[in-house]
């Protein structure tokens, strides 16, 4: 466990890192940009010191990732999706655990509305 944590560790340390320099951004813009003091980046990126979940959360809104892509590099679009709308997003995880047959009607309640929704707009 303790190796996986590590492992993990210099994960985010390098693509913090990483982006930040595909960016061109120093530790001060980028420290900037996510609200930071520049030494709290450069102890990230020499992983003396780790993020917390709202810091990690702010460096990746700042480099245009998702927090899952800095720890584990997750790059499919289930990482990608982000919900500004926190009531939505809660309504979908409530969603999330309900029964199979249930999530089926829910998607296909939605897929009525969004089809409606986009004929609508062609009708203009």
């Amino acid at each position: 466990m303790r190796y996986n944590q590590a492992w993990k560790r210099r994960c985010l340390q390098q693509r913090l890192c990483e982006l930040r320099k595909q960016k061109n951004r120093s530790q001060t813009e980028l420290g900037h940009l996510a609200e930071l003091h520049y030494t709290h980046i450069g102890r990230f990126e020499r992983g003396t010191s780790r993020p917390s979940g709202d810091t990690l959360k702010r460096l990746a809104d700042a480099l245009g990732v998702t927090s899952d892509y800095l720890l584990d590099g997750a790059t499919d679009e289930a990482a990608k999706a982000r919900f500004e709308d926190r009531e939505l997003l809660k309504q979908f995880q409530e969603v999330e655990q309900l029964p199979d047959e249930d999530k089926n009607v829910v998607k296909k309640l939605l897929a009525a509305f969004l089809t409606q929704k986009y004929l609508q707009a062609l009708a203009r």
